[in-house]
């Protein structure tokens, strides 16, 4: 028996919460872990880099489930887009 059409999202719903899973968890948590090692002094910095190749495929499978949680893509698509331009704001202001 099929789903009621008032259930499913329409198609270009689903290209932009698979677009926004995919690319702006990937750069959200690129740019959380950059602002985390700006954070820290020259020494940490390292400790940072090297124990993101783990936490950061973490934090990106995270935000990759948070897009089909929400009923509109576009709010989680906003505010990847506004976390990643506040993060980056702060590394380059504060290099």
């Amino acid at each position: 028996m099929p789903a009621k059409k008032e259930y499913l999202t329409s198609p270009g719903q689903r290209a932009i919460k698979i677009a926004t899973a995919i690319l702006g968890g990937y750069f959200l948590s690129i740019t959380f872990h950059l602002f985390i090692a700006t954070l820290l002094p020259t020494d940490g910095r390292d400790i940072v880099m090297l124990t993101s190749t783990f936490t950061l495929f973490l934090l990106w499978g995270i935000l990759m489930i948070l897009p089909f949680f929400s009923k509109s893509a576009w709010k989680i698509l906003g505010l990847y887009i506004l976390l990643t331009i506040l993060f980056s704001i702060i590394i380059y202001l504060t290099r």
